[in-house]
């Protein structure tokens, strides 16, 4: 009887022992069957970074519109080292050394732009002296890379955009800086041809209405008899139009956004539209501070 008893003892003993885990455990499954949610979830994927590239670019026209051409073109080798295949950067290069020259020159100036001698006659010196060898180079290349690039996809973006923008600088050069008016105009028609089949397969890419802009303008403020005679030749342009269409860059642009703004600010000039100008002038002042062309150019439109 007492071994009974001992032994019943012992079982409740080791019951007592034992049941609080047993709870615990049904419990802990019960509460994980309830709540789902509450389970561990498993680490995350690999997680797809942005294109690291593209900051190069974005850094490199900064510093080009700061005037620091250096720091800029350490940008776009960058970008052509990390995208060897993309014309754009080589593009970017081209326009740094155009820039930088343009800047020599007091191109964009309201000085240079409200003369008519000298914003259809070009800058002051002989052509042989104006030479851009370091501009003509980049530029061609970019050109060559685009051509190539659109042999295999004819709607590239980056290669459609690479191209007008290689043909509407040199439309630049050749009429403003070795002063060959015609070529100047030839290859402003390529770049606006060029600029019109990028737009219709992707009309966000407003910085080629640049190009567009300025071949309608720049021809729109020809003698008549000059837009009469390259009219024949199938070129023509519309002052307006041109306004327009750099209006449409400098409000919806990219990376030639704060060159449409200057250049639309000298045209306002030119036109005598004095507020529309200030109040462009003003913007750049203020985005790029260190740019000593911004402020001056504010404070004379100010004083006119």
């Amino acid at each position: 009887m007492k071994i009974r008893q001992t032994l019943i003892a012992a079982c409740i003993a080791i019951g007592i022992l034992l049941c609080p885990n047993s709870r615990t455990e049904a419990q802990e499954v019960g509460q994980a069957g309830q709540n789902p949610e509450q389970k561990a979830t498993p680490p995350p994927g690999p997680v797809m970074e942005a294109d690291p590239s593209a900051q190069y670019l974005e850094k490199g026209f900064q510093r080009l519109y700061e005037l620091n051409f250096d720091g800029a073109r350490v940008e776009f080798f960058s970008y052509q080292k990390s995208r060897p295949d993309d014309p754009l950067g080589k593009a970017a290069e081209a326009a740094s050394y155009l820039f930088e020259q343009f800047n020599a020159k007091g191109v964009l100036t309201s000085e240079f732009f409200l003369s008519d001698a000298k914003f259809l006659g070009g800058v002051e010196g002989a052509a042989a002296q104006n030479q851009n060898a370091a501009f003509m180079t980049a530029n061609s290349k970019a050109r060559e890379m685009a051509k190539t690039r659109l042999k295999s996809n004819p709607r590239d973006i980056h290669g459609l955009l690479a191209i007008t923008i290689a043909d509407g600088m040199e439309s630049d050069y050749d009429a403003l800086i070795i002063k060959k008016q015609l070529d100047g105009l030839k290859m402003m028609k390529q770049a606006e041809t060029e600029a019109n089949i990028l737009l219709t397969i992707d009309p966000t890419q407003q910085d080629a209405n640049v190009a567009l802009g300025m071949s309608n303008y720049v021809i729109g403020c020809l003698p008549g008899y000059k837009r009469a005679f390259v009219w024949f030749g199938g070129i023509h342009g519309d002052r307006t139009k041109g306004m327009q269409l750099m209006a449409q860059a400098a409000d919806r642009g990219h990376y030639l956004q704060p060159f449409a703004k200057v250049m639309l600010a000298l045209a306002y000039e030119r036109e005598h539209q004095m507020d529309k100008a200030h109040d462009l002038l003003a913007q750049l002042a203020v985005e790029y501070p260190s740019n000593p062309v911004f402020a001056h150019e504010l404070t004379l439109c100010a004083k006119r």
